[in-house]
């Protein structure tokens, strides 16, 4: 559940182009709802930029949102884009600090969508434990955007005890799926498409740095890989793995973690649950021997509960991943060609 923060009492229902123009009329918008929501003692200087200090080695990281729409079920484009920025410094093994937000807004969007986003943002920001130190507001036109787009840069310190790399992957690994699969994709696609299930599916959309730190405090090294398989699923970011380390990847169908209306769905839509979307869950290679016990230990974490193996990395068929059916039949998975679901982030 999101704060609950009343919007203040503003000159205007919807954002004009008087906005952007960085005089009176920005400066009551950020006043009255950025700087008031996420303040903190680096964006309280209103500095053109922000003066930062991190100690060792340090992971940077920037990404773009434009999801259509912008309000969907379990979130909002504002908390996407503090969980997915946050999320990609988790997948690098780092403890996200600081982030850079910049919004290009709409003519026309009303204000108490943006308040929303805005909320949604310090929840999402506040759930993480990091800080917002500097951004950006500029107005287009109506018609030259979708209501809002938004821009997130972060910085984070690389944990201690990890050496998260593709060259860490070994012949002999197995691949962690950390939750349910092709969640967030779908819930998107409901909104988008007007389907009635007969039960909510909700976005999977959160951070993830608080797990990703737990295991690697635990088990350090021996995690050889994290990834997040936004866009382009989980067949996308094997088949990327077995390409880029050139190796093969056998993958087992029957310990897929699918939430059984997500299924139904994909099977009503068409759709292959391996190519759709996800924003609250991470693919781990592990060495082989820890691999029961990093599992054990992440499924008793908040967001490891429907954890699985669902693979390994192997040395036949190199560069090629292959899926074993549930009805023990093999075929070839590929990257995703085209975009299967546009706008899921």
């Amino acid at each position: 559940m999101h704060l609950q923060c009343p919007m203040p009492k503003l000159d205007f229902d919807v954002i004009t182009l008087g906005h952007g123009s960085g005089g009176l009329l920005t400066n009551r918008l950020l006043d009255s709802g950025v700087f008031d929501l996420l303040k903190n003692d680096w964006l309280d200087k209103r500095h053109d930029g922000a003066f930062l200090e991190l100690e060792g080695t340090t992971a940077f990281t920037t990404d773009s949102f434009v999801i259509s729409p912008i309000f969907f079920p379990g979130g909002n484009i504002g908390e996407l884009a503090v969980n997915g920025t946050v999320n990609d410094l988790a997948m690098c093994g780092a403890i996200p600090k600081f982030l850079s937000l910049s919004f290009i807004l709409e003519e026309g969007l009303p204000m108490q969508e943006f308040w929303d986003v805005l909320v949604a943002i310090r929840f999402a920001c506040q759930e993480a434990n990091v800080q917002v130190v500097t951004g950006d507001t500029k107005v287009v036109e109506r018609g030259k955007g979708d209501k809002i787009f938004i821009n997130t840069t972060g910085l984070g310190q690389i944990h201690p005890k990890a050496q998260i790399s593709i060259e860490q992957v070994e012949v002999g690994d197995k691949i962690i799926v950390s939750g349910d699969i092709a969640t967030h994709g779908i819930a998107i696609m409901s909104v988008r498409e007007g389907l009635e299930f007969e039960t909510d599916i909700e976005s999977d959309t959160t951070n993830l740095n608080h797990t990703v730190k737990e295991l690697l405090d635990e088990f350090g090294q021996d995690l050889h890989l994290f990834r997040d398989p936004t866009r382009g699923g989980i067949a996308t970011v094997l088949t990327e793995i077995a390409r880029d380390r050139n190796v093969g990847v056998e993958l087992w169908q029957r310990f897929f973690p699918v939430n059984e209306q997500v299924y139904g769905a994909c099977e009503m839509l068409g759709l292959d649950p391996l190519y759709v979307a996800n924003e609250g869950i991470f693919i781990m290679v592990v060495k082989a021997d820890v691999a029961e016990t990093v599992l054990e230990r992440l499924q008793g974490l908040p967001n490891g509960s429907r954890a699985a193996i669902i693979g390994e990395v192997v040395d036949e068929h190199p560069r090629q991943v292959i899926l074993q059916s549930k009805i023990g039949g093999r075929r070839v998975v590929s990257m995703l060609v085209g975009e299967q679901l546009p706008r899921i982030c």
